[in-house]
């Protein structure tokens, strides 16, 4: 891993209470390294992981990924309720998901307008929104 990768993961870590472990230092840089957001599963990153010859288990990966989450580093896509993408992308947007592929990608929120919601049940409030946008080959 080259020592940008390593020296962003670093930082983008430091934006958390996250002790740096070495795990979590080389996840880290393997999400953010190139300064590019991604969305990833656990399965795809412990494969990229095994790649680079770091030696992390699939338990590990799943771990440090809920723990970046609950600290603000990256939010969770569920996508039919059983396959959980992770994003380093933060902010409130909507996402494309390529049936064909299994691919997760960001869709521009420019042209998407939700005009009305339901009202929350007596004494609760809606906390987010979140919008995948299913596509398939025609």
């Amino acid at each position: 891993m080259n020592s940008l990768a390593l020296t962003r993961g670093k930082e983008w870590l430091g934006k958390s209470d996250l002790r740096p472990t070495r795990q979590r230092l080389a996840l880290a840089s393997l999400l953010i390294g190139d300064g590019q957001n991604r969305h990833v599963t656990a399965e795809s990153l412990f494969e990229s992981a095994k790649t680079m010859g770091e030696p992390v288990s699939l338990a590990t990966v799943y771990n440090t990924l809920k723990a970046f989450c609950s600290a603000g580093l990256m939010q969770e896509v569920t996508v039919d309720g059983s396959r959980s993408y992770f994003d380093t992308n933060t902010h409130e947007h909507p996402h494309f998901f390529w049936e064909d592929s299994g691919k997760l990608t960001d869709a521009s929120a420019d042209q998407l307008k939700i005009v009305e919601l339901p009202q929350a049940p007596e004494g609760m409030e809606i906390a987010a929104v979140d919008v995948v946008i299913r596509l398939r080959k025609t």
